[in-house]
């Protein structure tokens, strides 16, 4: 049971700390600016090794095992960063204006609208 609760709490503190570094990337990219995502990629290094770093420091006081809390703090801050930074990528829809808007088609075209 020991091993399931420190996967759990790993699983958590990663999807955390992923959703965090998303939430710096998003902020990056509205600045526009390679120095804005030079440090965007810097601070979100450096949280990813804090977050480690912190599971590795309260090794002894978690109620988990440490090694099952590390493997998926780790395990969920890769995929859910890659599944963020997908999220992030996707192209926003855009309104049908001009040209792109068409008009409704009548159900039956041999018919007349009054």
């Amino acid at each position: 049971m020991k091993y399931v609760i420190g996967a759990f709490l790993g699983l958590l503190w990663g999807a955390l700390v992923a959703w965090l570094n998303s939430r710096i990337n998003r902020i990056a990219i509205e600045k526009n600016s390679t120095k804005a995502m030079m440090g965007a990629s810097m601070g979100r290094t450096a949280i990813d090794i804090a977050a480690l770093g912190l599971v590795f420091l309260l090794r002894n006081v978690l109620p988990g095992n440490f090694e099952a809390t590390i493997v998926g703090t780790a395990a969920s801050l890769g995929l859910l960063t890659v599944f963020f930074a997908f999220q992030l990528s996707r192209p926003e829809p855009k309104e049908k204006t001009g040209a792109d808007a068409q008009p409704e088609k009548a159900e039956n075209p041999g018919e007349e609208t009054k």
